[in-house]
């Protein structure tokens, strides 16, 4: 079949490191990069085989304009120990990201990455999804206040952020907020969410499949009403137990759990046609 004038949208799952099932989802999809366009849901990096090797090539395409990426909480997690406001756990294998030549260049453009993207106009992307309880223009609104923050020339602006990112409170969104609590509720929204309560409250210990058992008064955020969804199809990976599931037309999940042996997945804007490989890579883990 030719692919002559045919230009292709895709959304790509969490990659988290795993290079060569990149490659291989790549060459699956026939990737055009003189006419396709790759939509990255976040987590680049951390516990797959080559974290620098898929952030350079990441970034390649980005500055080539064939890619755009989302931040994901894997992502802020490099940003923190590239910082050093934070340790790196063993499992997270991104020292070959600190300790790359080009280290401070590649941190430098990650964090310059946005948390929430438009792929064309009735789409929206982040890494773990959009609350229920806002709007597609608010959601990137919000996103922006992060942004700003994450992209700061005051470094002592952006390490302040990093150090006070980590934590589950406060756990529901208002208006009210301010500051670092600000700040934190929205990155956990757009980057660690997987339950919430039908006002919005957040829960983090849950994060399995959904025939599993889940804490009193919370469900997935996406089993909710929401004010995006109305508008927008929202596209989300990070949770790696949903395995790609198409929870409704509106709503598509990528994160095919390739990190944990399973697979990658691209997702085609044109037909919703889902794209899967297996990871040749096998992770310990």
């Amino acid at each position: 079949m030719t692919r002559e004038n045919i230009r292709y949208n895709y959304v790509i799952g969490d990659v988290q490191g795993c290079f060569e099932a990149l490659k291989v989802l790549l060459k699956e999809i026939q990737f055009d990069a003189d006419q396709d366009f790759i939509w990255f849901a976040g987590d680049l990096v951390a516990r797959g085989e080559n974290s620098v090797g898929a952030l350079r090539f990441i970034k390649k395409l980005v500055d080539r304009g064939v890619a755009a990426t989302v931040l994901g909480n894997h992502d802020l997690n490099l940003l923190a120990v590239a910082r050093g406001i934070k340790k790196a756990k063993e499992k997270d294998k991104i020292d070959d990201v600190i300790h790359a030549l080009e280290s401070d260049e590649l941190i430098d453009w990650l964090r310059k990455q946005p948390l929430c993207l438009f792929p064309n106009d009735h789409t929206i992307l982040t890494h773990a999804g959009i609350p229920c309880i806002w709007n597609a223009q608010q959601t990137v609104e919000l996103a922006q206040e992060v942004e700003a923050v994450l992209r700061s020339d005051d470094f002592d602006v952006l390490d302040e952020f990093l150090k006070a990112m980590y934590g589950a409170e406060p756990a529901l969104w208002t208006e009210e907020l301010t500051g670092n609590d600000r700040l934190r509720c929205i990155t956990n929204y757009l980057t660690r969410m997987r339950l919430s309560d039908m006002h919005g409250r957040l829960e983090f210990s849950f994060k399995d499949a959904l025939d599993e058992p889940m804490p009193k008064g919370f469900k997935p955020w996406f089993e909710f009403a929401s004010e995006t969804a109305k508008t927008h199809q929202i596209i989300f990976g990070h949770w790696a137990a949903l395995e790609g599931k198409t929870i409704n037309p509106q709503i598509q999940n990528v994160d095919g759990g390739c990190v944990w042996g399973h697979q990658l997945i691209a997702y085609r804007l044109e037909d919703k046609a889902l794209f899967n490989v297996d990871n040749p890579v096998i992770i310990a883990p």
